[in-house]
């Protein structure tokens, strides 16, 4: 049934002794997913980037980021890595460059698949419904695509090229696609209150998102 608005606030209070919350937690991660540990091999193909978030090293207003992009034939070879180390899944993540467009990646996350057989999360972005398809058919398994918060006014101050409601859409998308698909959102952010946070909660719970990250 989930806690309501009001019991996620009290339990996010300072006040609030988290020992309960904690042994909770993990009794039901431990009843779900077990104690094994799963590693994903994090490849990270580019840090060029368009947006201007003002929480990230890599925006693109950044001078004093030394950039860096790897070729296909890099990516392939992180990928052969992954499977000499018994890996089974990698991450291929960048900043929104142009230059890596989805129609360049399609290439790549076939040839991955096609070479390796990894399940592949990609974490690129937004794009449109129709490059979240064809990702997806060139063999693309999850994909990331954190949301940071569910407050609009903080949305727009942390991140003030991007639009609040494209990336829902996005995510709805990725949905529609046949992802899996994972978002999540930053604790401590300046401005942010309990409030928000305990909305950001209701908001995974609504999404029905397969992977969490705070």
């Amino acid at each position: 049934m989930g806690m309501n608005k009001k019991e996620l606030i009290e339990a996010l209070s300072p006040a609030t002794d988290p020992a309960p919350f904690f042994a909770l937690a993990d009794k039901v991660r431990r009843e779900n997913v077990g104690d094994g540990v799963h590693i994903r091999g994090l490849i990270e193909f580019s840090n060029h980037c368009r947006r201007g978030c003002r929480y990230c090293g890599i925006r693109g207003s950044n001078p004093k980021v030394r950039r860096y992009r790897l070729t296909k034939d890099e990516i392939l070879g992180c990928a052969r890595t992954a499977v000499k180390l018994r890996y089974h899944t990698v991450v291929m993540q960048s900043g929104e460059d142009p230059l890596w467009s989805p129609r360049d990646l399609i290439p790549v996350v076939e040839a991955v698949k096609k070479e390796t057989g990894l399940a592949i999360t990609l974490s690129v972005g937004e794009h449109t419904k129709d490059d979240y398809r064809a990702l997806r058919a060139a063999g693309a398994d999850r994909f990331l695509l954190r949301f940071e918060t569910s407050d609009r006014a903080l949305f727009k101050a942390l991140k003030p090229d991007s639009d609040y409601d494209r990336r829902f859409a996005c995510l709805a998308w990725l949905r529609e696609a046949g992802f899996q698909v994972g978002s999540g959102v930053m604790a401590g952010l300046p401005g942010q209150t309990t409030e928000s946070l305990a909305d950001d909660i209701l908001l995974f719970k609504k999404l029905d998102l397969d992977m969490i990250g705070i």
